[in-house]
C-alpha cells in the first residue's frame, strides 16, 4: 500500500509540510504578525548561549531554578563532552530545550546569572570598605565610637583591644620608608589582620541581613503634625 504524500510546498528547494512549525513561521512572516526568520535565528542563538552559561552557575543559584529534567541532563552531558563536533551538537540540543522554557523560567535563569555576575563585584566593594574602616579605626580615636554606633552588636572590648594592639604593632614612619626603599613588603601584625576580619565579617552580615525599615503608624504621623502645628 503506497503512502499518501504529505501536502506542502517548496521554498528555495526545501519542502515545507503544511501545518509544520516552519510552515507556521513562514505564514506568520507573510502576515507580518510574527518575528522574522532573522529574528528567530538571533533568539535561538541567544537562548543557546544562555543555556551554555548555565554551566557556570553556582549550585546554590542553579538548584532553585527547578529546570526540566531533560534540560538538566542535557547540560550534564554537555559538561562531559570534550569532542568539538559533539559539543557543538549538544549545545544546539540544549538551545532547543531552552526554547521550550516559559518566559518566567527564562527570566529566573537570567536573574540568577546576573546575581552571580554581581557577586564578585559586591565582594570587592566590601573588602575595600573593610580596609578603609580598618585604617580609620587605627588612625582615629573617634572611629571606634562611630563603628559601634553603626554596628551595635560588635564586641566592643575585643574591638578596642585589636585597635590598641594594631597601633602598637604598626611600624614607625622611618621604618616604613626604609622597607619601601629596600623593596620589602610591609609585614602586618596578627592584630592588624584580625581587625580586618572582624570588620569584614560585620559588613558581610549587614549585607546579608539589612535592617528593616519600620513603617510609620498613621496615628504617629498625626501626632507629629499636631506637634508641629502647636
Amino acid at each position: 500500500m503506497s503512502r499518501k504524500p504529505k501536502k506542502g510546498y517548496f521554498v528555495r528547494g526545501q519542502f515545507v509540510a503544511e501545518g509544520s512549525e516552519l510552515d507556521e513561521q513562514l505564514k506568520a512572516e507573510l502576515r507580518g504578525d510574527g518575528p522574522s526568520k532573522t529574528e528567530l535565528k538571533a533568539q535561538s542563538a541567544e537562548l543557546q548561549a544562555l543555556g551554555e552559561a548555565l554551566l557556570t552557575l553556582r549550585r546554590d543559584l542553579f538548584e532553585p531554578l527547578d529546570l526540566p529534567t531533560k534540560l538538566v541532563d542535557g547540560l550534564e552531558e554537555l559538561k562531559r563532552i570534550t569532542n568539538f563536533e559533539g559539543k557543538r551538537r549538544q549545545s544546539q540540543y540544549v538551545g532547543k530545550l531552552m526554547r521550550q522554557l516559559h518566559d518566567e523560567q527564562l527570566a529566573a535563569v537570567r536573574a540568577a546569572l546576573e546575581e552571580q555576575r554581581k557577586g564578585p563585584a559586591a565582594e570587592t566593594l566590601r573588602l575595600h570598605a573593610a580596609e578603609r574602616w580598618r585604617e580609620r579605626l587605627i588612625a582615629e580615636d573617634a572611629a571606634v565610637n562611630a563603628w559601634v554606633t553603626q554596628f551595635p552588636d560588635t564586641d566592643v572590648q575585643q574591638l578596642r583591644a585589636l585597635v590598641r594592639q594594631a597601633r602598637k604593632d604598626a611600624p614607625t614612619p622611618d621604618a616604613a620608608k626604609e622597607a619601601e626603599a629596600k623593596g620589602q613588603a610591609q609585614r602586618n601584625s596578627r592584630a592588624f589582620r584580625e581587625l580586618f576580619q572582624l570588620v569584614n565579617t560585620a559588613l558581610a552580615q549587614a549585607e546579608a541581613h539589612p535592617p528593616e525599615v519600620q513603617p510609620i503608624d498613621a496615628e504617629d504621623v498625626g501626632y507629629v503634625n499636631d506637634a508641629r502645628a502647636g
